[in-house]
């Protein structure tokens, strides 16, 4: 049964804005008469722009190796290409890149000329998604705010390879090989300004040790965690997406107030083997709860707070924030019960 969904503006734009930044165009930082003193060459297989003169889109050219680089580009686009090496020459006169993307080419660990990457002193952006990577590659650009690894064959972490990472706000590591064994207690050292990590779709059992403190985002699906250590979230406080679908968390593996926290706004269990719903925080305003082994729901023990208080607070007083609720794929039967109703006063959605 579902009620209409009526999805809060405010929550979307802060997952598609707060903790990506928009790329800094270059009219906010260098005025179009300094253009003269570059001259206007471009690799003869590529595509450059009238109107934007930094950017050069070499993508989908069939491309085996990286051409020269004119000094004025700041965005390069070499995507879907057959790339195999990154070397030190194309770049000999880019100074000035803040964003390269290298999606889906053929790039090895053994093909990146060492200390090619941390040459690119002004990189920002940096993308290597869809390659042959069984690593990440060090060293890197000490200024980098985001990195996009996500489809190689990435099962090792070189030690401090992020240490020097402060300004990072995006690591995107999903869909490699990742261990338990590969993220030790240091692995994400350095990375005080992180918001959002990714490390959904590896062979993780155990959840991250030492997540950095002012992750917003952390997404952990498809992975095989079975156990939520006791006060996991005290040390990210700041921790507002959860995403841990399609592992293989039962009752027994959440601590009784394991996901009673009051950062997290939107919470995802889907796909996983509860018979329960957990305790939840007040604030939170997203829960998805789908396809597990849940066969009832009590509005009473689920409620943050006393039923009876919830009925005194009304529409405006301090009630829980729950908008969304996903129970599909269980084995509940509507009607939804009425404690629900009178808990969640601002809940819009319920789909079972």
């Amino acid at each position: 049964m579902t009620l209409k969904v009526c999805t809060s503006l405010l929550l979307l734009f802060l997952i598609n804005s707060v903790w990506t930044r928009t790329v800094r165009q270059v009219y906010d930082e260098l005025d179009p008469e300094h253009w003269s003193h570059y001259t206007f060459e471009c690799p003869r297989e590529c595509f450059c722009p009238p109107n934007f003169p930094n950017a050069l889109y070499c993508d989908n050219k069939g491309l085996k190796e990286i051409p020269a680089i004119p000094a004025r580009i700041w965005y390069l686009y070499l995507q879907n290409n057959l790339i195999e090496t990154i070397s030190e020459k194309p770049f000999a006169n880019a100074t000035h890149l803040r964003w390269i993307n290298l999606n889906k080419n053929k790039i090895t660990n053994t093909g990146i000329e060492s200390g090619v990457l941390s040459k690119l002193k002004r990189l920002l952006y940096l993308f290597l998604e869809d390659n042959e990577l069984e690593e990440v590659p060090a060293p890197l650009p000490v200024g980098l705010e985001q990195l996009r690894l996500a489809r190689n064959k990435i099962s090792r972490i070189p030690e401090g390879v992020f240490s020097n990472l402060e300004n990072l706000t995006m690591l995107d590591l999903h869909h490699n090989s990742l261990l338990d064994s590969a993220l030790q207690s240091d692995t994400f050292q350095g990375l005080n300004n992180l918001m959002q990590l990714n490390i959904a779709k590896n062979s993780l059992k155990k959840m991250p040790l030492s997540i950095p403190a002012n992750t917003l985002q952390l997404f952990l699906d498809n992975n095989s965690i079975e156990v939520i250590p006791e006060n996991y979230f005290t040390a990210i406080p700041k921790v507002t997406f959860l995403r841990l679908n399609y592992n293989k968390l039962s009752d027994d593996g959440i601590p009784p107030n394991g996901f009673n926290v009051s950062s997290i706004l939107d919470l995802q269990l889907s796909h996983n083997q509860l018979t329960k719903i957990p305790p939840i925080n007040a604030q939170l305003e997203h829960l998805h709860l789908d396809h597990n082994r849940i066969k009832s729901v009590n509005g009473t023990q689920i409620c943050p707070v006393s039923i009876a208080v919830a009925e005194d607070y009304g529409l405006y007083g301090n009630t829980p924030r729950l908008r969304y609720l996903r129970l599909d794929g269980n084995e509940i039967q509507p009607p939804i019960p009425l404690d629900i109703m009178i808990c969640f006063r601002l809940l819009q959605a319920v789909i079972i």
